[in-house]
């Protein structure tokens, strides 16, 4: 997973190819992607050079691994042969982009499916989520959330139908891609070091275009620095048992997000509106509440004298105070939609309710059900959703714009919701 803070190419763009888990593309991709071509554009107006074949750059980069401590028996047994895995090239400049507004974002990832699963995984992992409790104070709502988004919860199918050997896929980056070239390589050789160490065999270490991995989609330099042998086996790793993937992301979430023990990420609150027009600084929950400001749902605030800031997304939806592990979560992926997606369904995963203001325009999130019905419908009519499960992927993102395209629907959003599903069964 790709954690580190001043890398302008994040998780967001390393899961957008998990489709299987209804990843989205998020508006900032389209940003990337455009100073990913300046840049790329940029460079070789300066230095217009001629790209050398794989082959001969992975001889000539050997030099550059063993300088890091990577074995030569290592290199030649994970590099010989390798056919270089150009998706993630085409993927960082060709990315499909699916416009989407805040609810929308929030709908495609708390969704009815991830609620229900996440509800299974809390009772299936009770022991070891009250473990992660005690030792790193991560409450098992965040890890659930973050389970949830990062791969369905470790689904199967995901793994199947959305991942890939990522050696091919890191060393295409590190060969090819212009605008972030020595992350690539680095990456490439953390990737190294982890099969060197025994940890794992480039055959087991599979995942996305950008190289994140398993339940909780670490990037190499994440495993081989935060990873922890939670659960004991003599290996870390991010695959199989949930045990060392949960408490290795409660431990980043500590030391790199400085999670707090005991404090809630926020509240969705009611907040009067000579507050939500400016810009107010942080405050304790007591001084809020003097301020008039009190939580959406009528409870009280359990820890008055924690500190939150306040956040309204969009003019007219719902508001919220923020606190430091909603920050903390943001360390994981630095977009607040993902952390509010991430905080969101974990309470909802723990019985938490939606949130009581509905954003303008918005609808509500479509259940199992509809989601099935709608895919049956697009089948029917002649578009590949990629099968009727109940779970908006990537091919049923792509049906439902082809549709919306030739029925004149604007915008082209690819949001399979309730308002289209109307017009479905409508037969319009």
């Amino acid at each position: 997973m790709t954690m580190q803070r001043a890398a302008s190419i994040t998780r967001r763009d390393c899961l957008s190819a998990i489709g299987g888990a209804a990843v989205l593309l998020l508006p900032c991709i389209a940003a990337a992607k455009t100073r990913s071509k300046h840049a790329a554009h940029k460079k070789h107006e300066k230095h217009p050079t001629k790209q050398i074949p794989f082959d001969q750059w992975v001889a000539a980069f050997r030099h550059k691994a063993e300088a890091r401590g990577i074995t030569e028996a290592t290199y030649w047994r994970v590099m010989t042969g390798m056919t270089p895995d150009v998706t993630g090239l085409k993927a960082i400049h060709e990315q499909p982009e699916f416009k989407e507004q805040l609810w929308q974002y929030l709908n495609r990832r708390v969704t009815d499916w991830r609620i229900r699963t996440g509800q299974q995984k809390a009772k299936q992992y009770a022991k070891l989520f009250d473990r992660i409790d005690r030792d790193f104070g991560v409450s098992p709502a965040i890890l659930l959330g973050l389970w949830g988004v990062e791969s369905s919860f470790g689904d199967p199918s995901v793994q199947k139908n959305h991942m890939r050997p990522v050696f091919p896929s890191l060393a295409a980056l590190a060969w090819a891609e212009p605008h972030r070239n020595a992350y690539w390589q680095g990456e490439l050789i953390n990737a190294l070091m982890i099969v060197q160490r025994g940890w794992s065999t480039p055959q087991e270490m599979v995942g996305s275009w950008a190289g994140a991995m398993g339940h909780t989609q670490w990037m190499p330099e994440v495993w081989l620095h935060v990873g922890i042998d939670y659960n004991h086996d003599g290996k870390i790793s991010p695959f199989g048992p949930p045990d060392d993937a949960l408490g290795s992301t409660a431990r980043f979430l500590v030391d790199r997000g400085h999670y707090r023990r005991g404090e809630h990420w926020g509240y969705e609150v009611r907040m009067p509106g000579r507050l939500a027009r400016g810009r107010a600084r942080p405050r304790s929950y007591a001084e809020w509440k003097k301020l008039g400001v009190g939580r959406a749902d009528g409870e009280a605030f359990p820890r008055p004298d924690d500190r939150a800031r306040p956040w309204i997304p969009v003019p007219g939806g719902p508001a919220f105070l923020l606190g430091a592990n909603f920050f903390a979560v943001k360390s994981y992926n630095p977009s607040t939609s993902y952390a509010l997606a991430v905080c969101h369904l974990g309470d909802r995963c723990t019985g938490g309710a939606p949130f009581v203001q509905q954003f303008p325009g918005g609808e509500r999130a479509p259940t199992m059900a509809e989601i099935e019905e709608i895919q049956r419908r697009l089948t029917a009519l002649g578009y590949d959703t990629g099968g009727v499960d109940g779970r908006v992927g990537t091919q049923t993102m792509r049906a439902v714009q082809a549709y919306q395209r030739k029925a004149g629907i604007e915008p082209a959003d690819g949001y399979a919701g309730v308002g289209l599903l109307a017009r479905l069964r409508n037969g319009l």
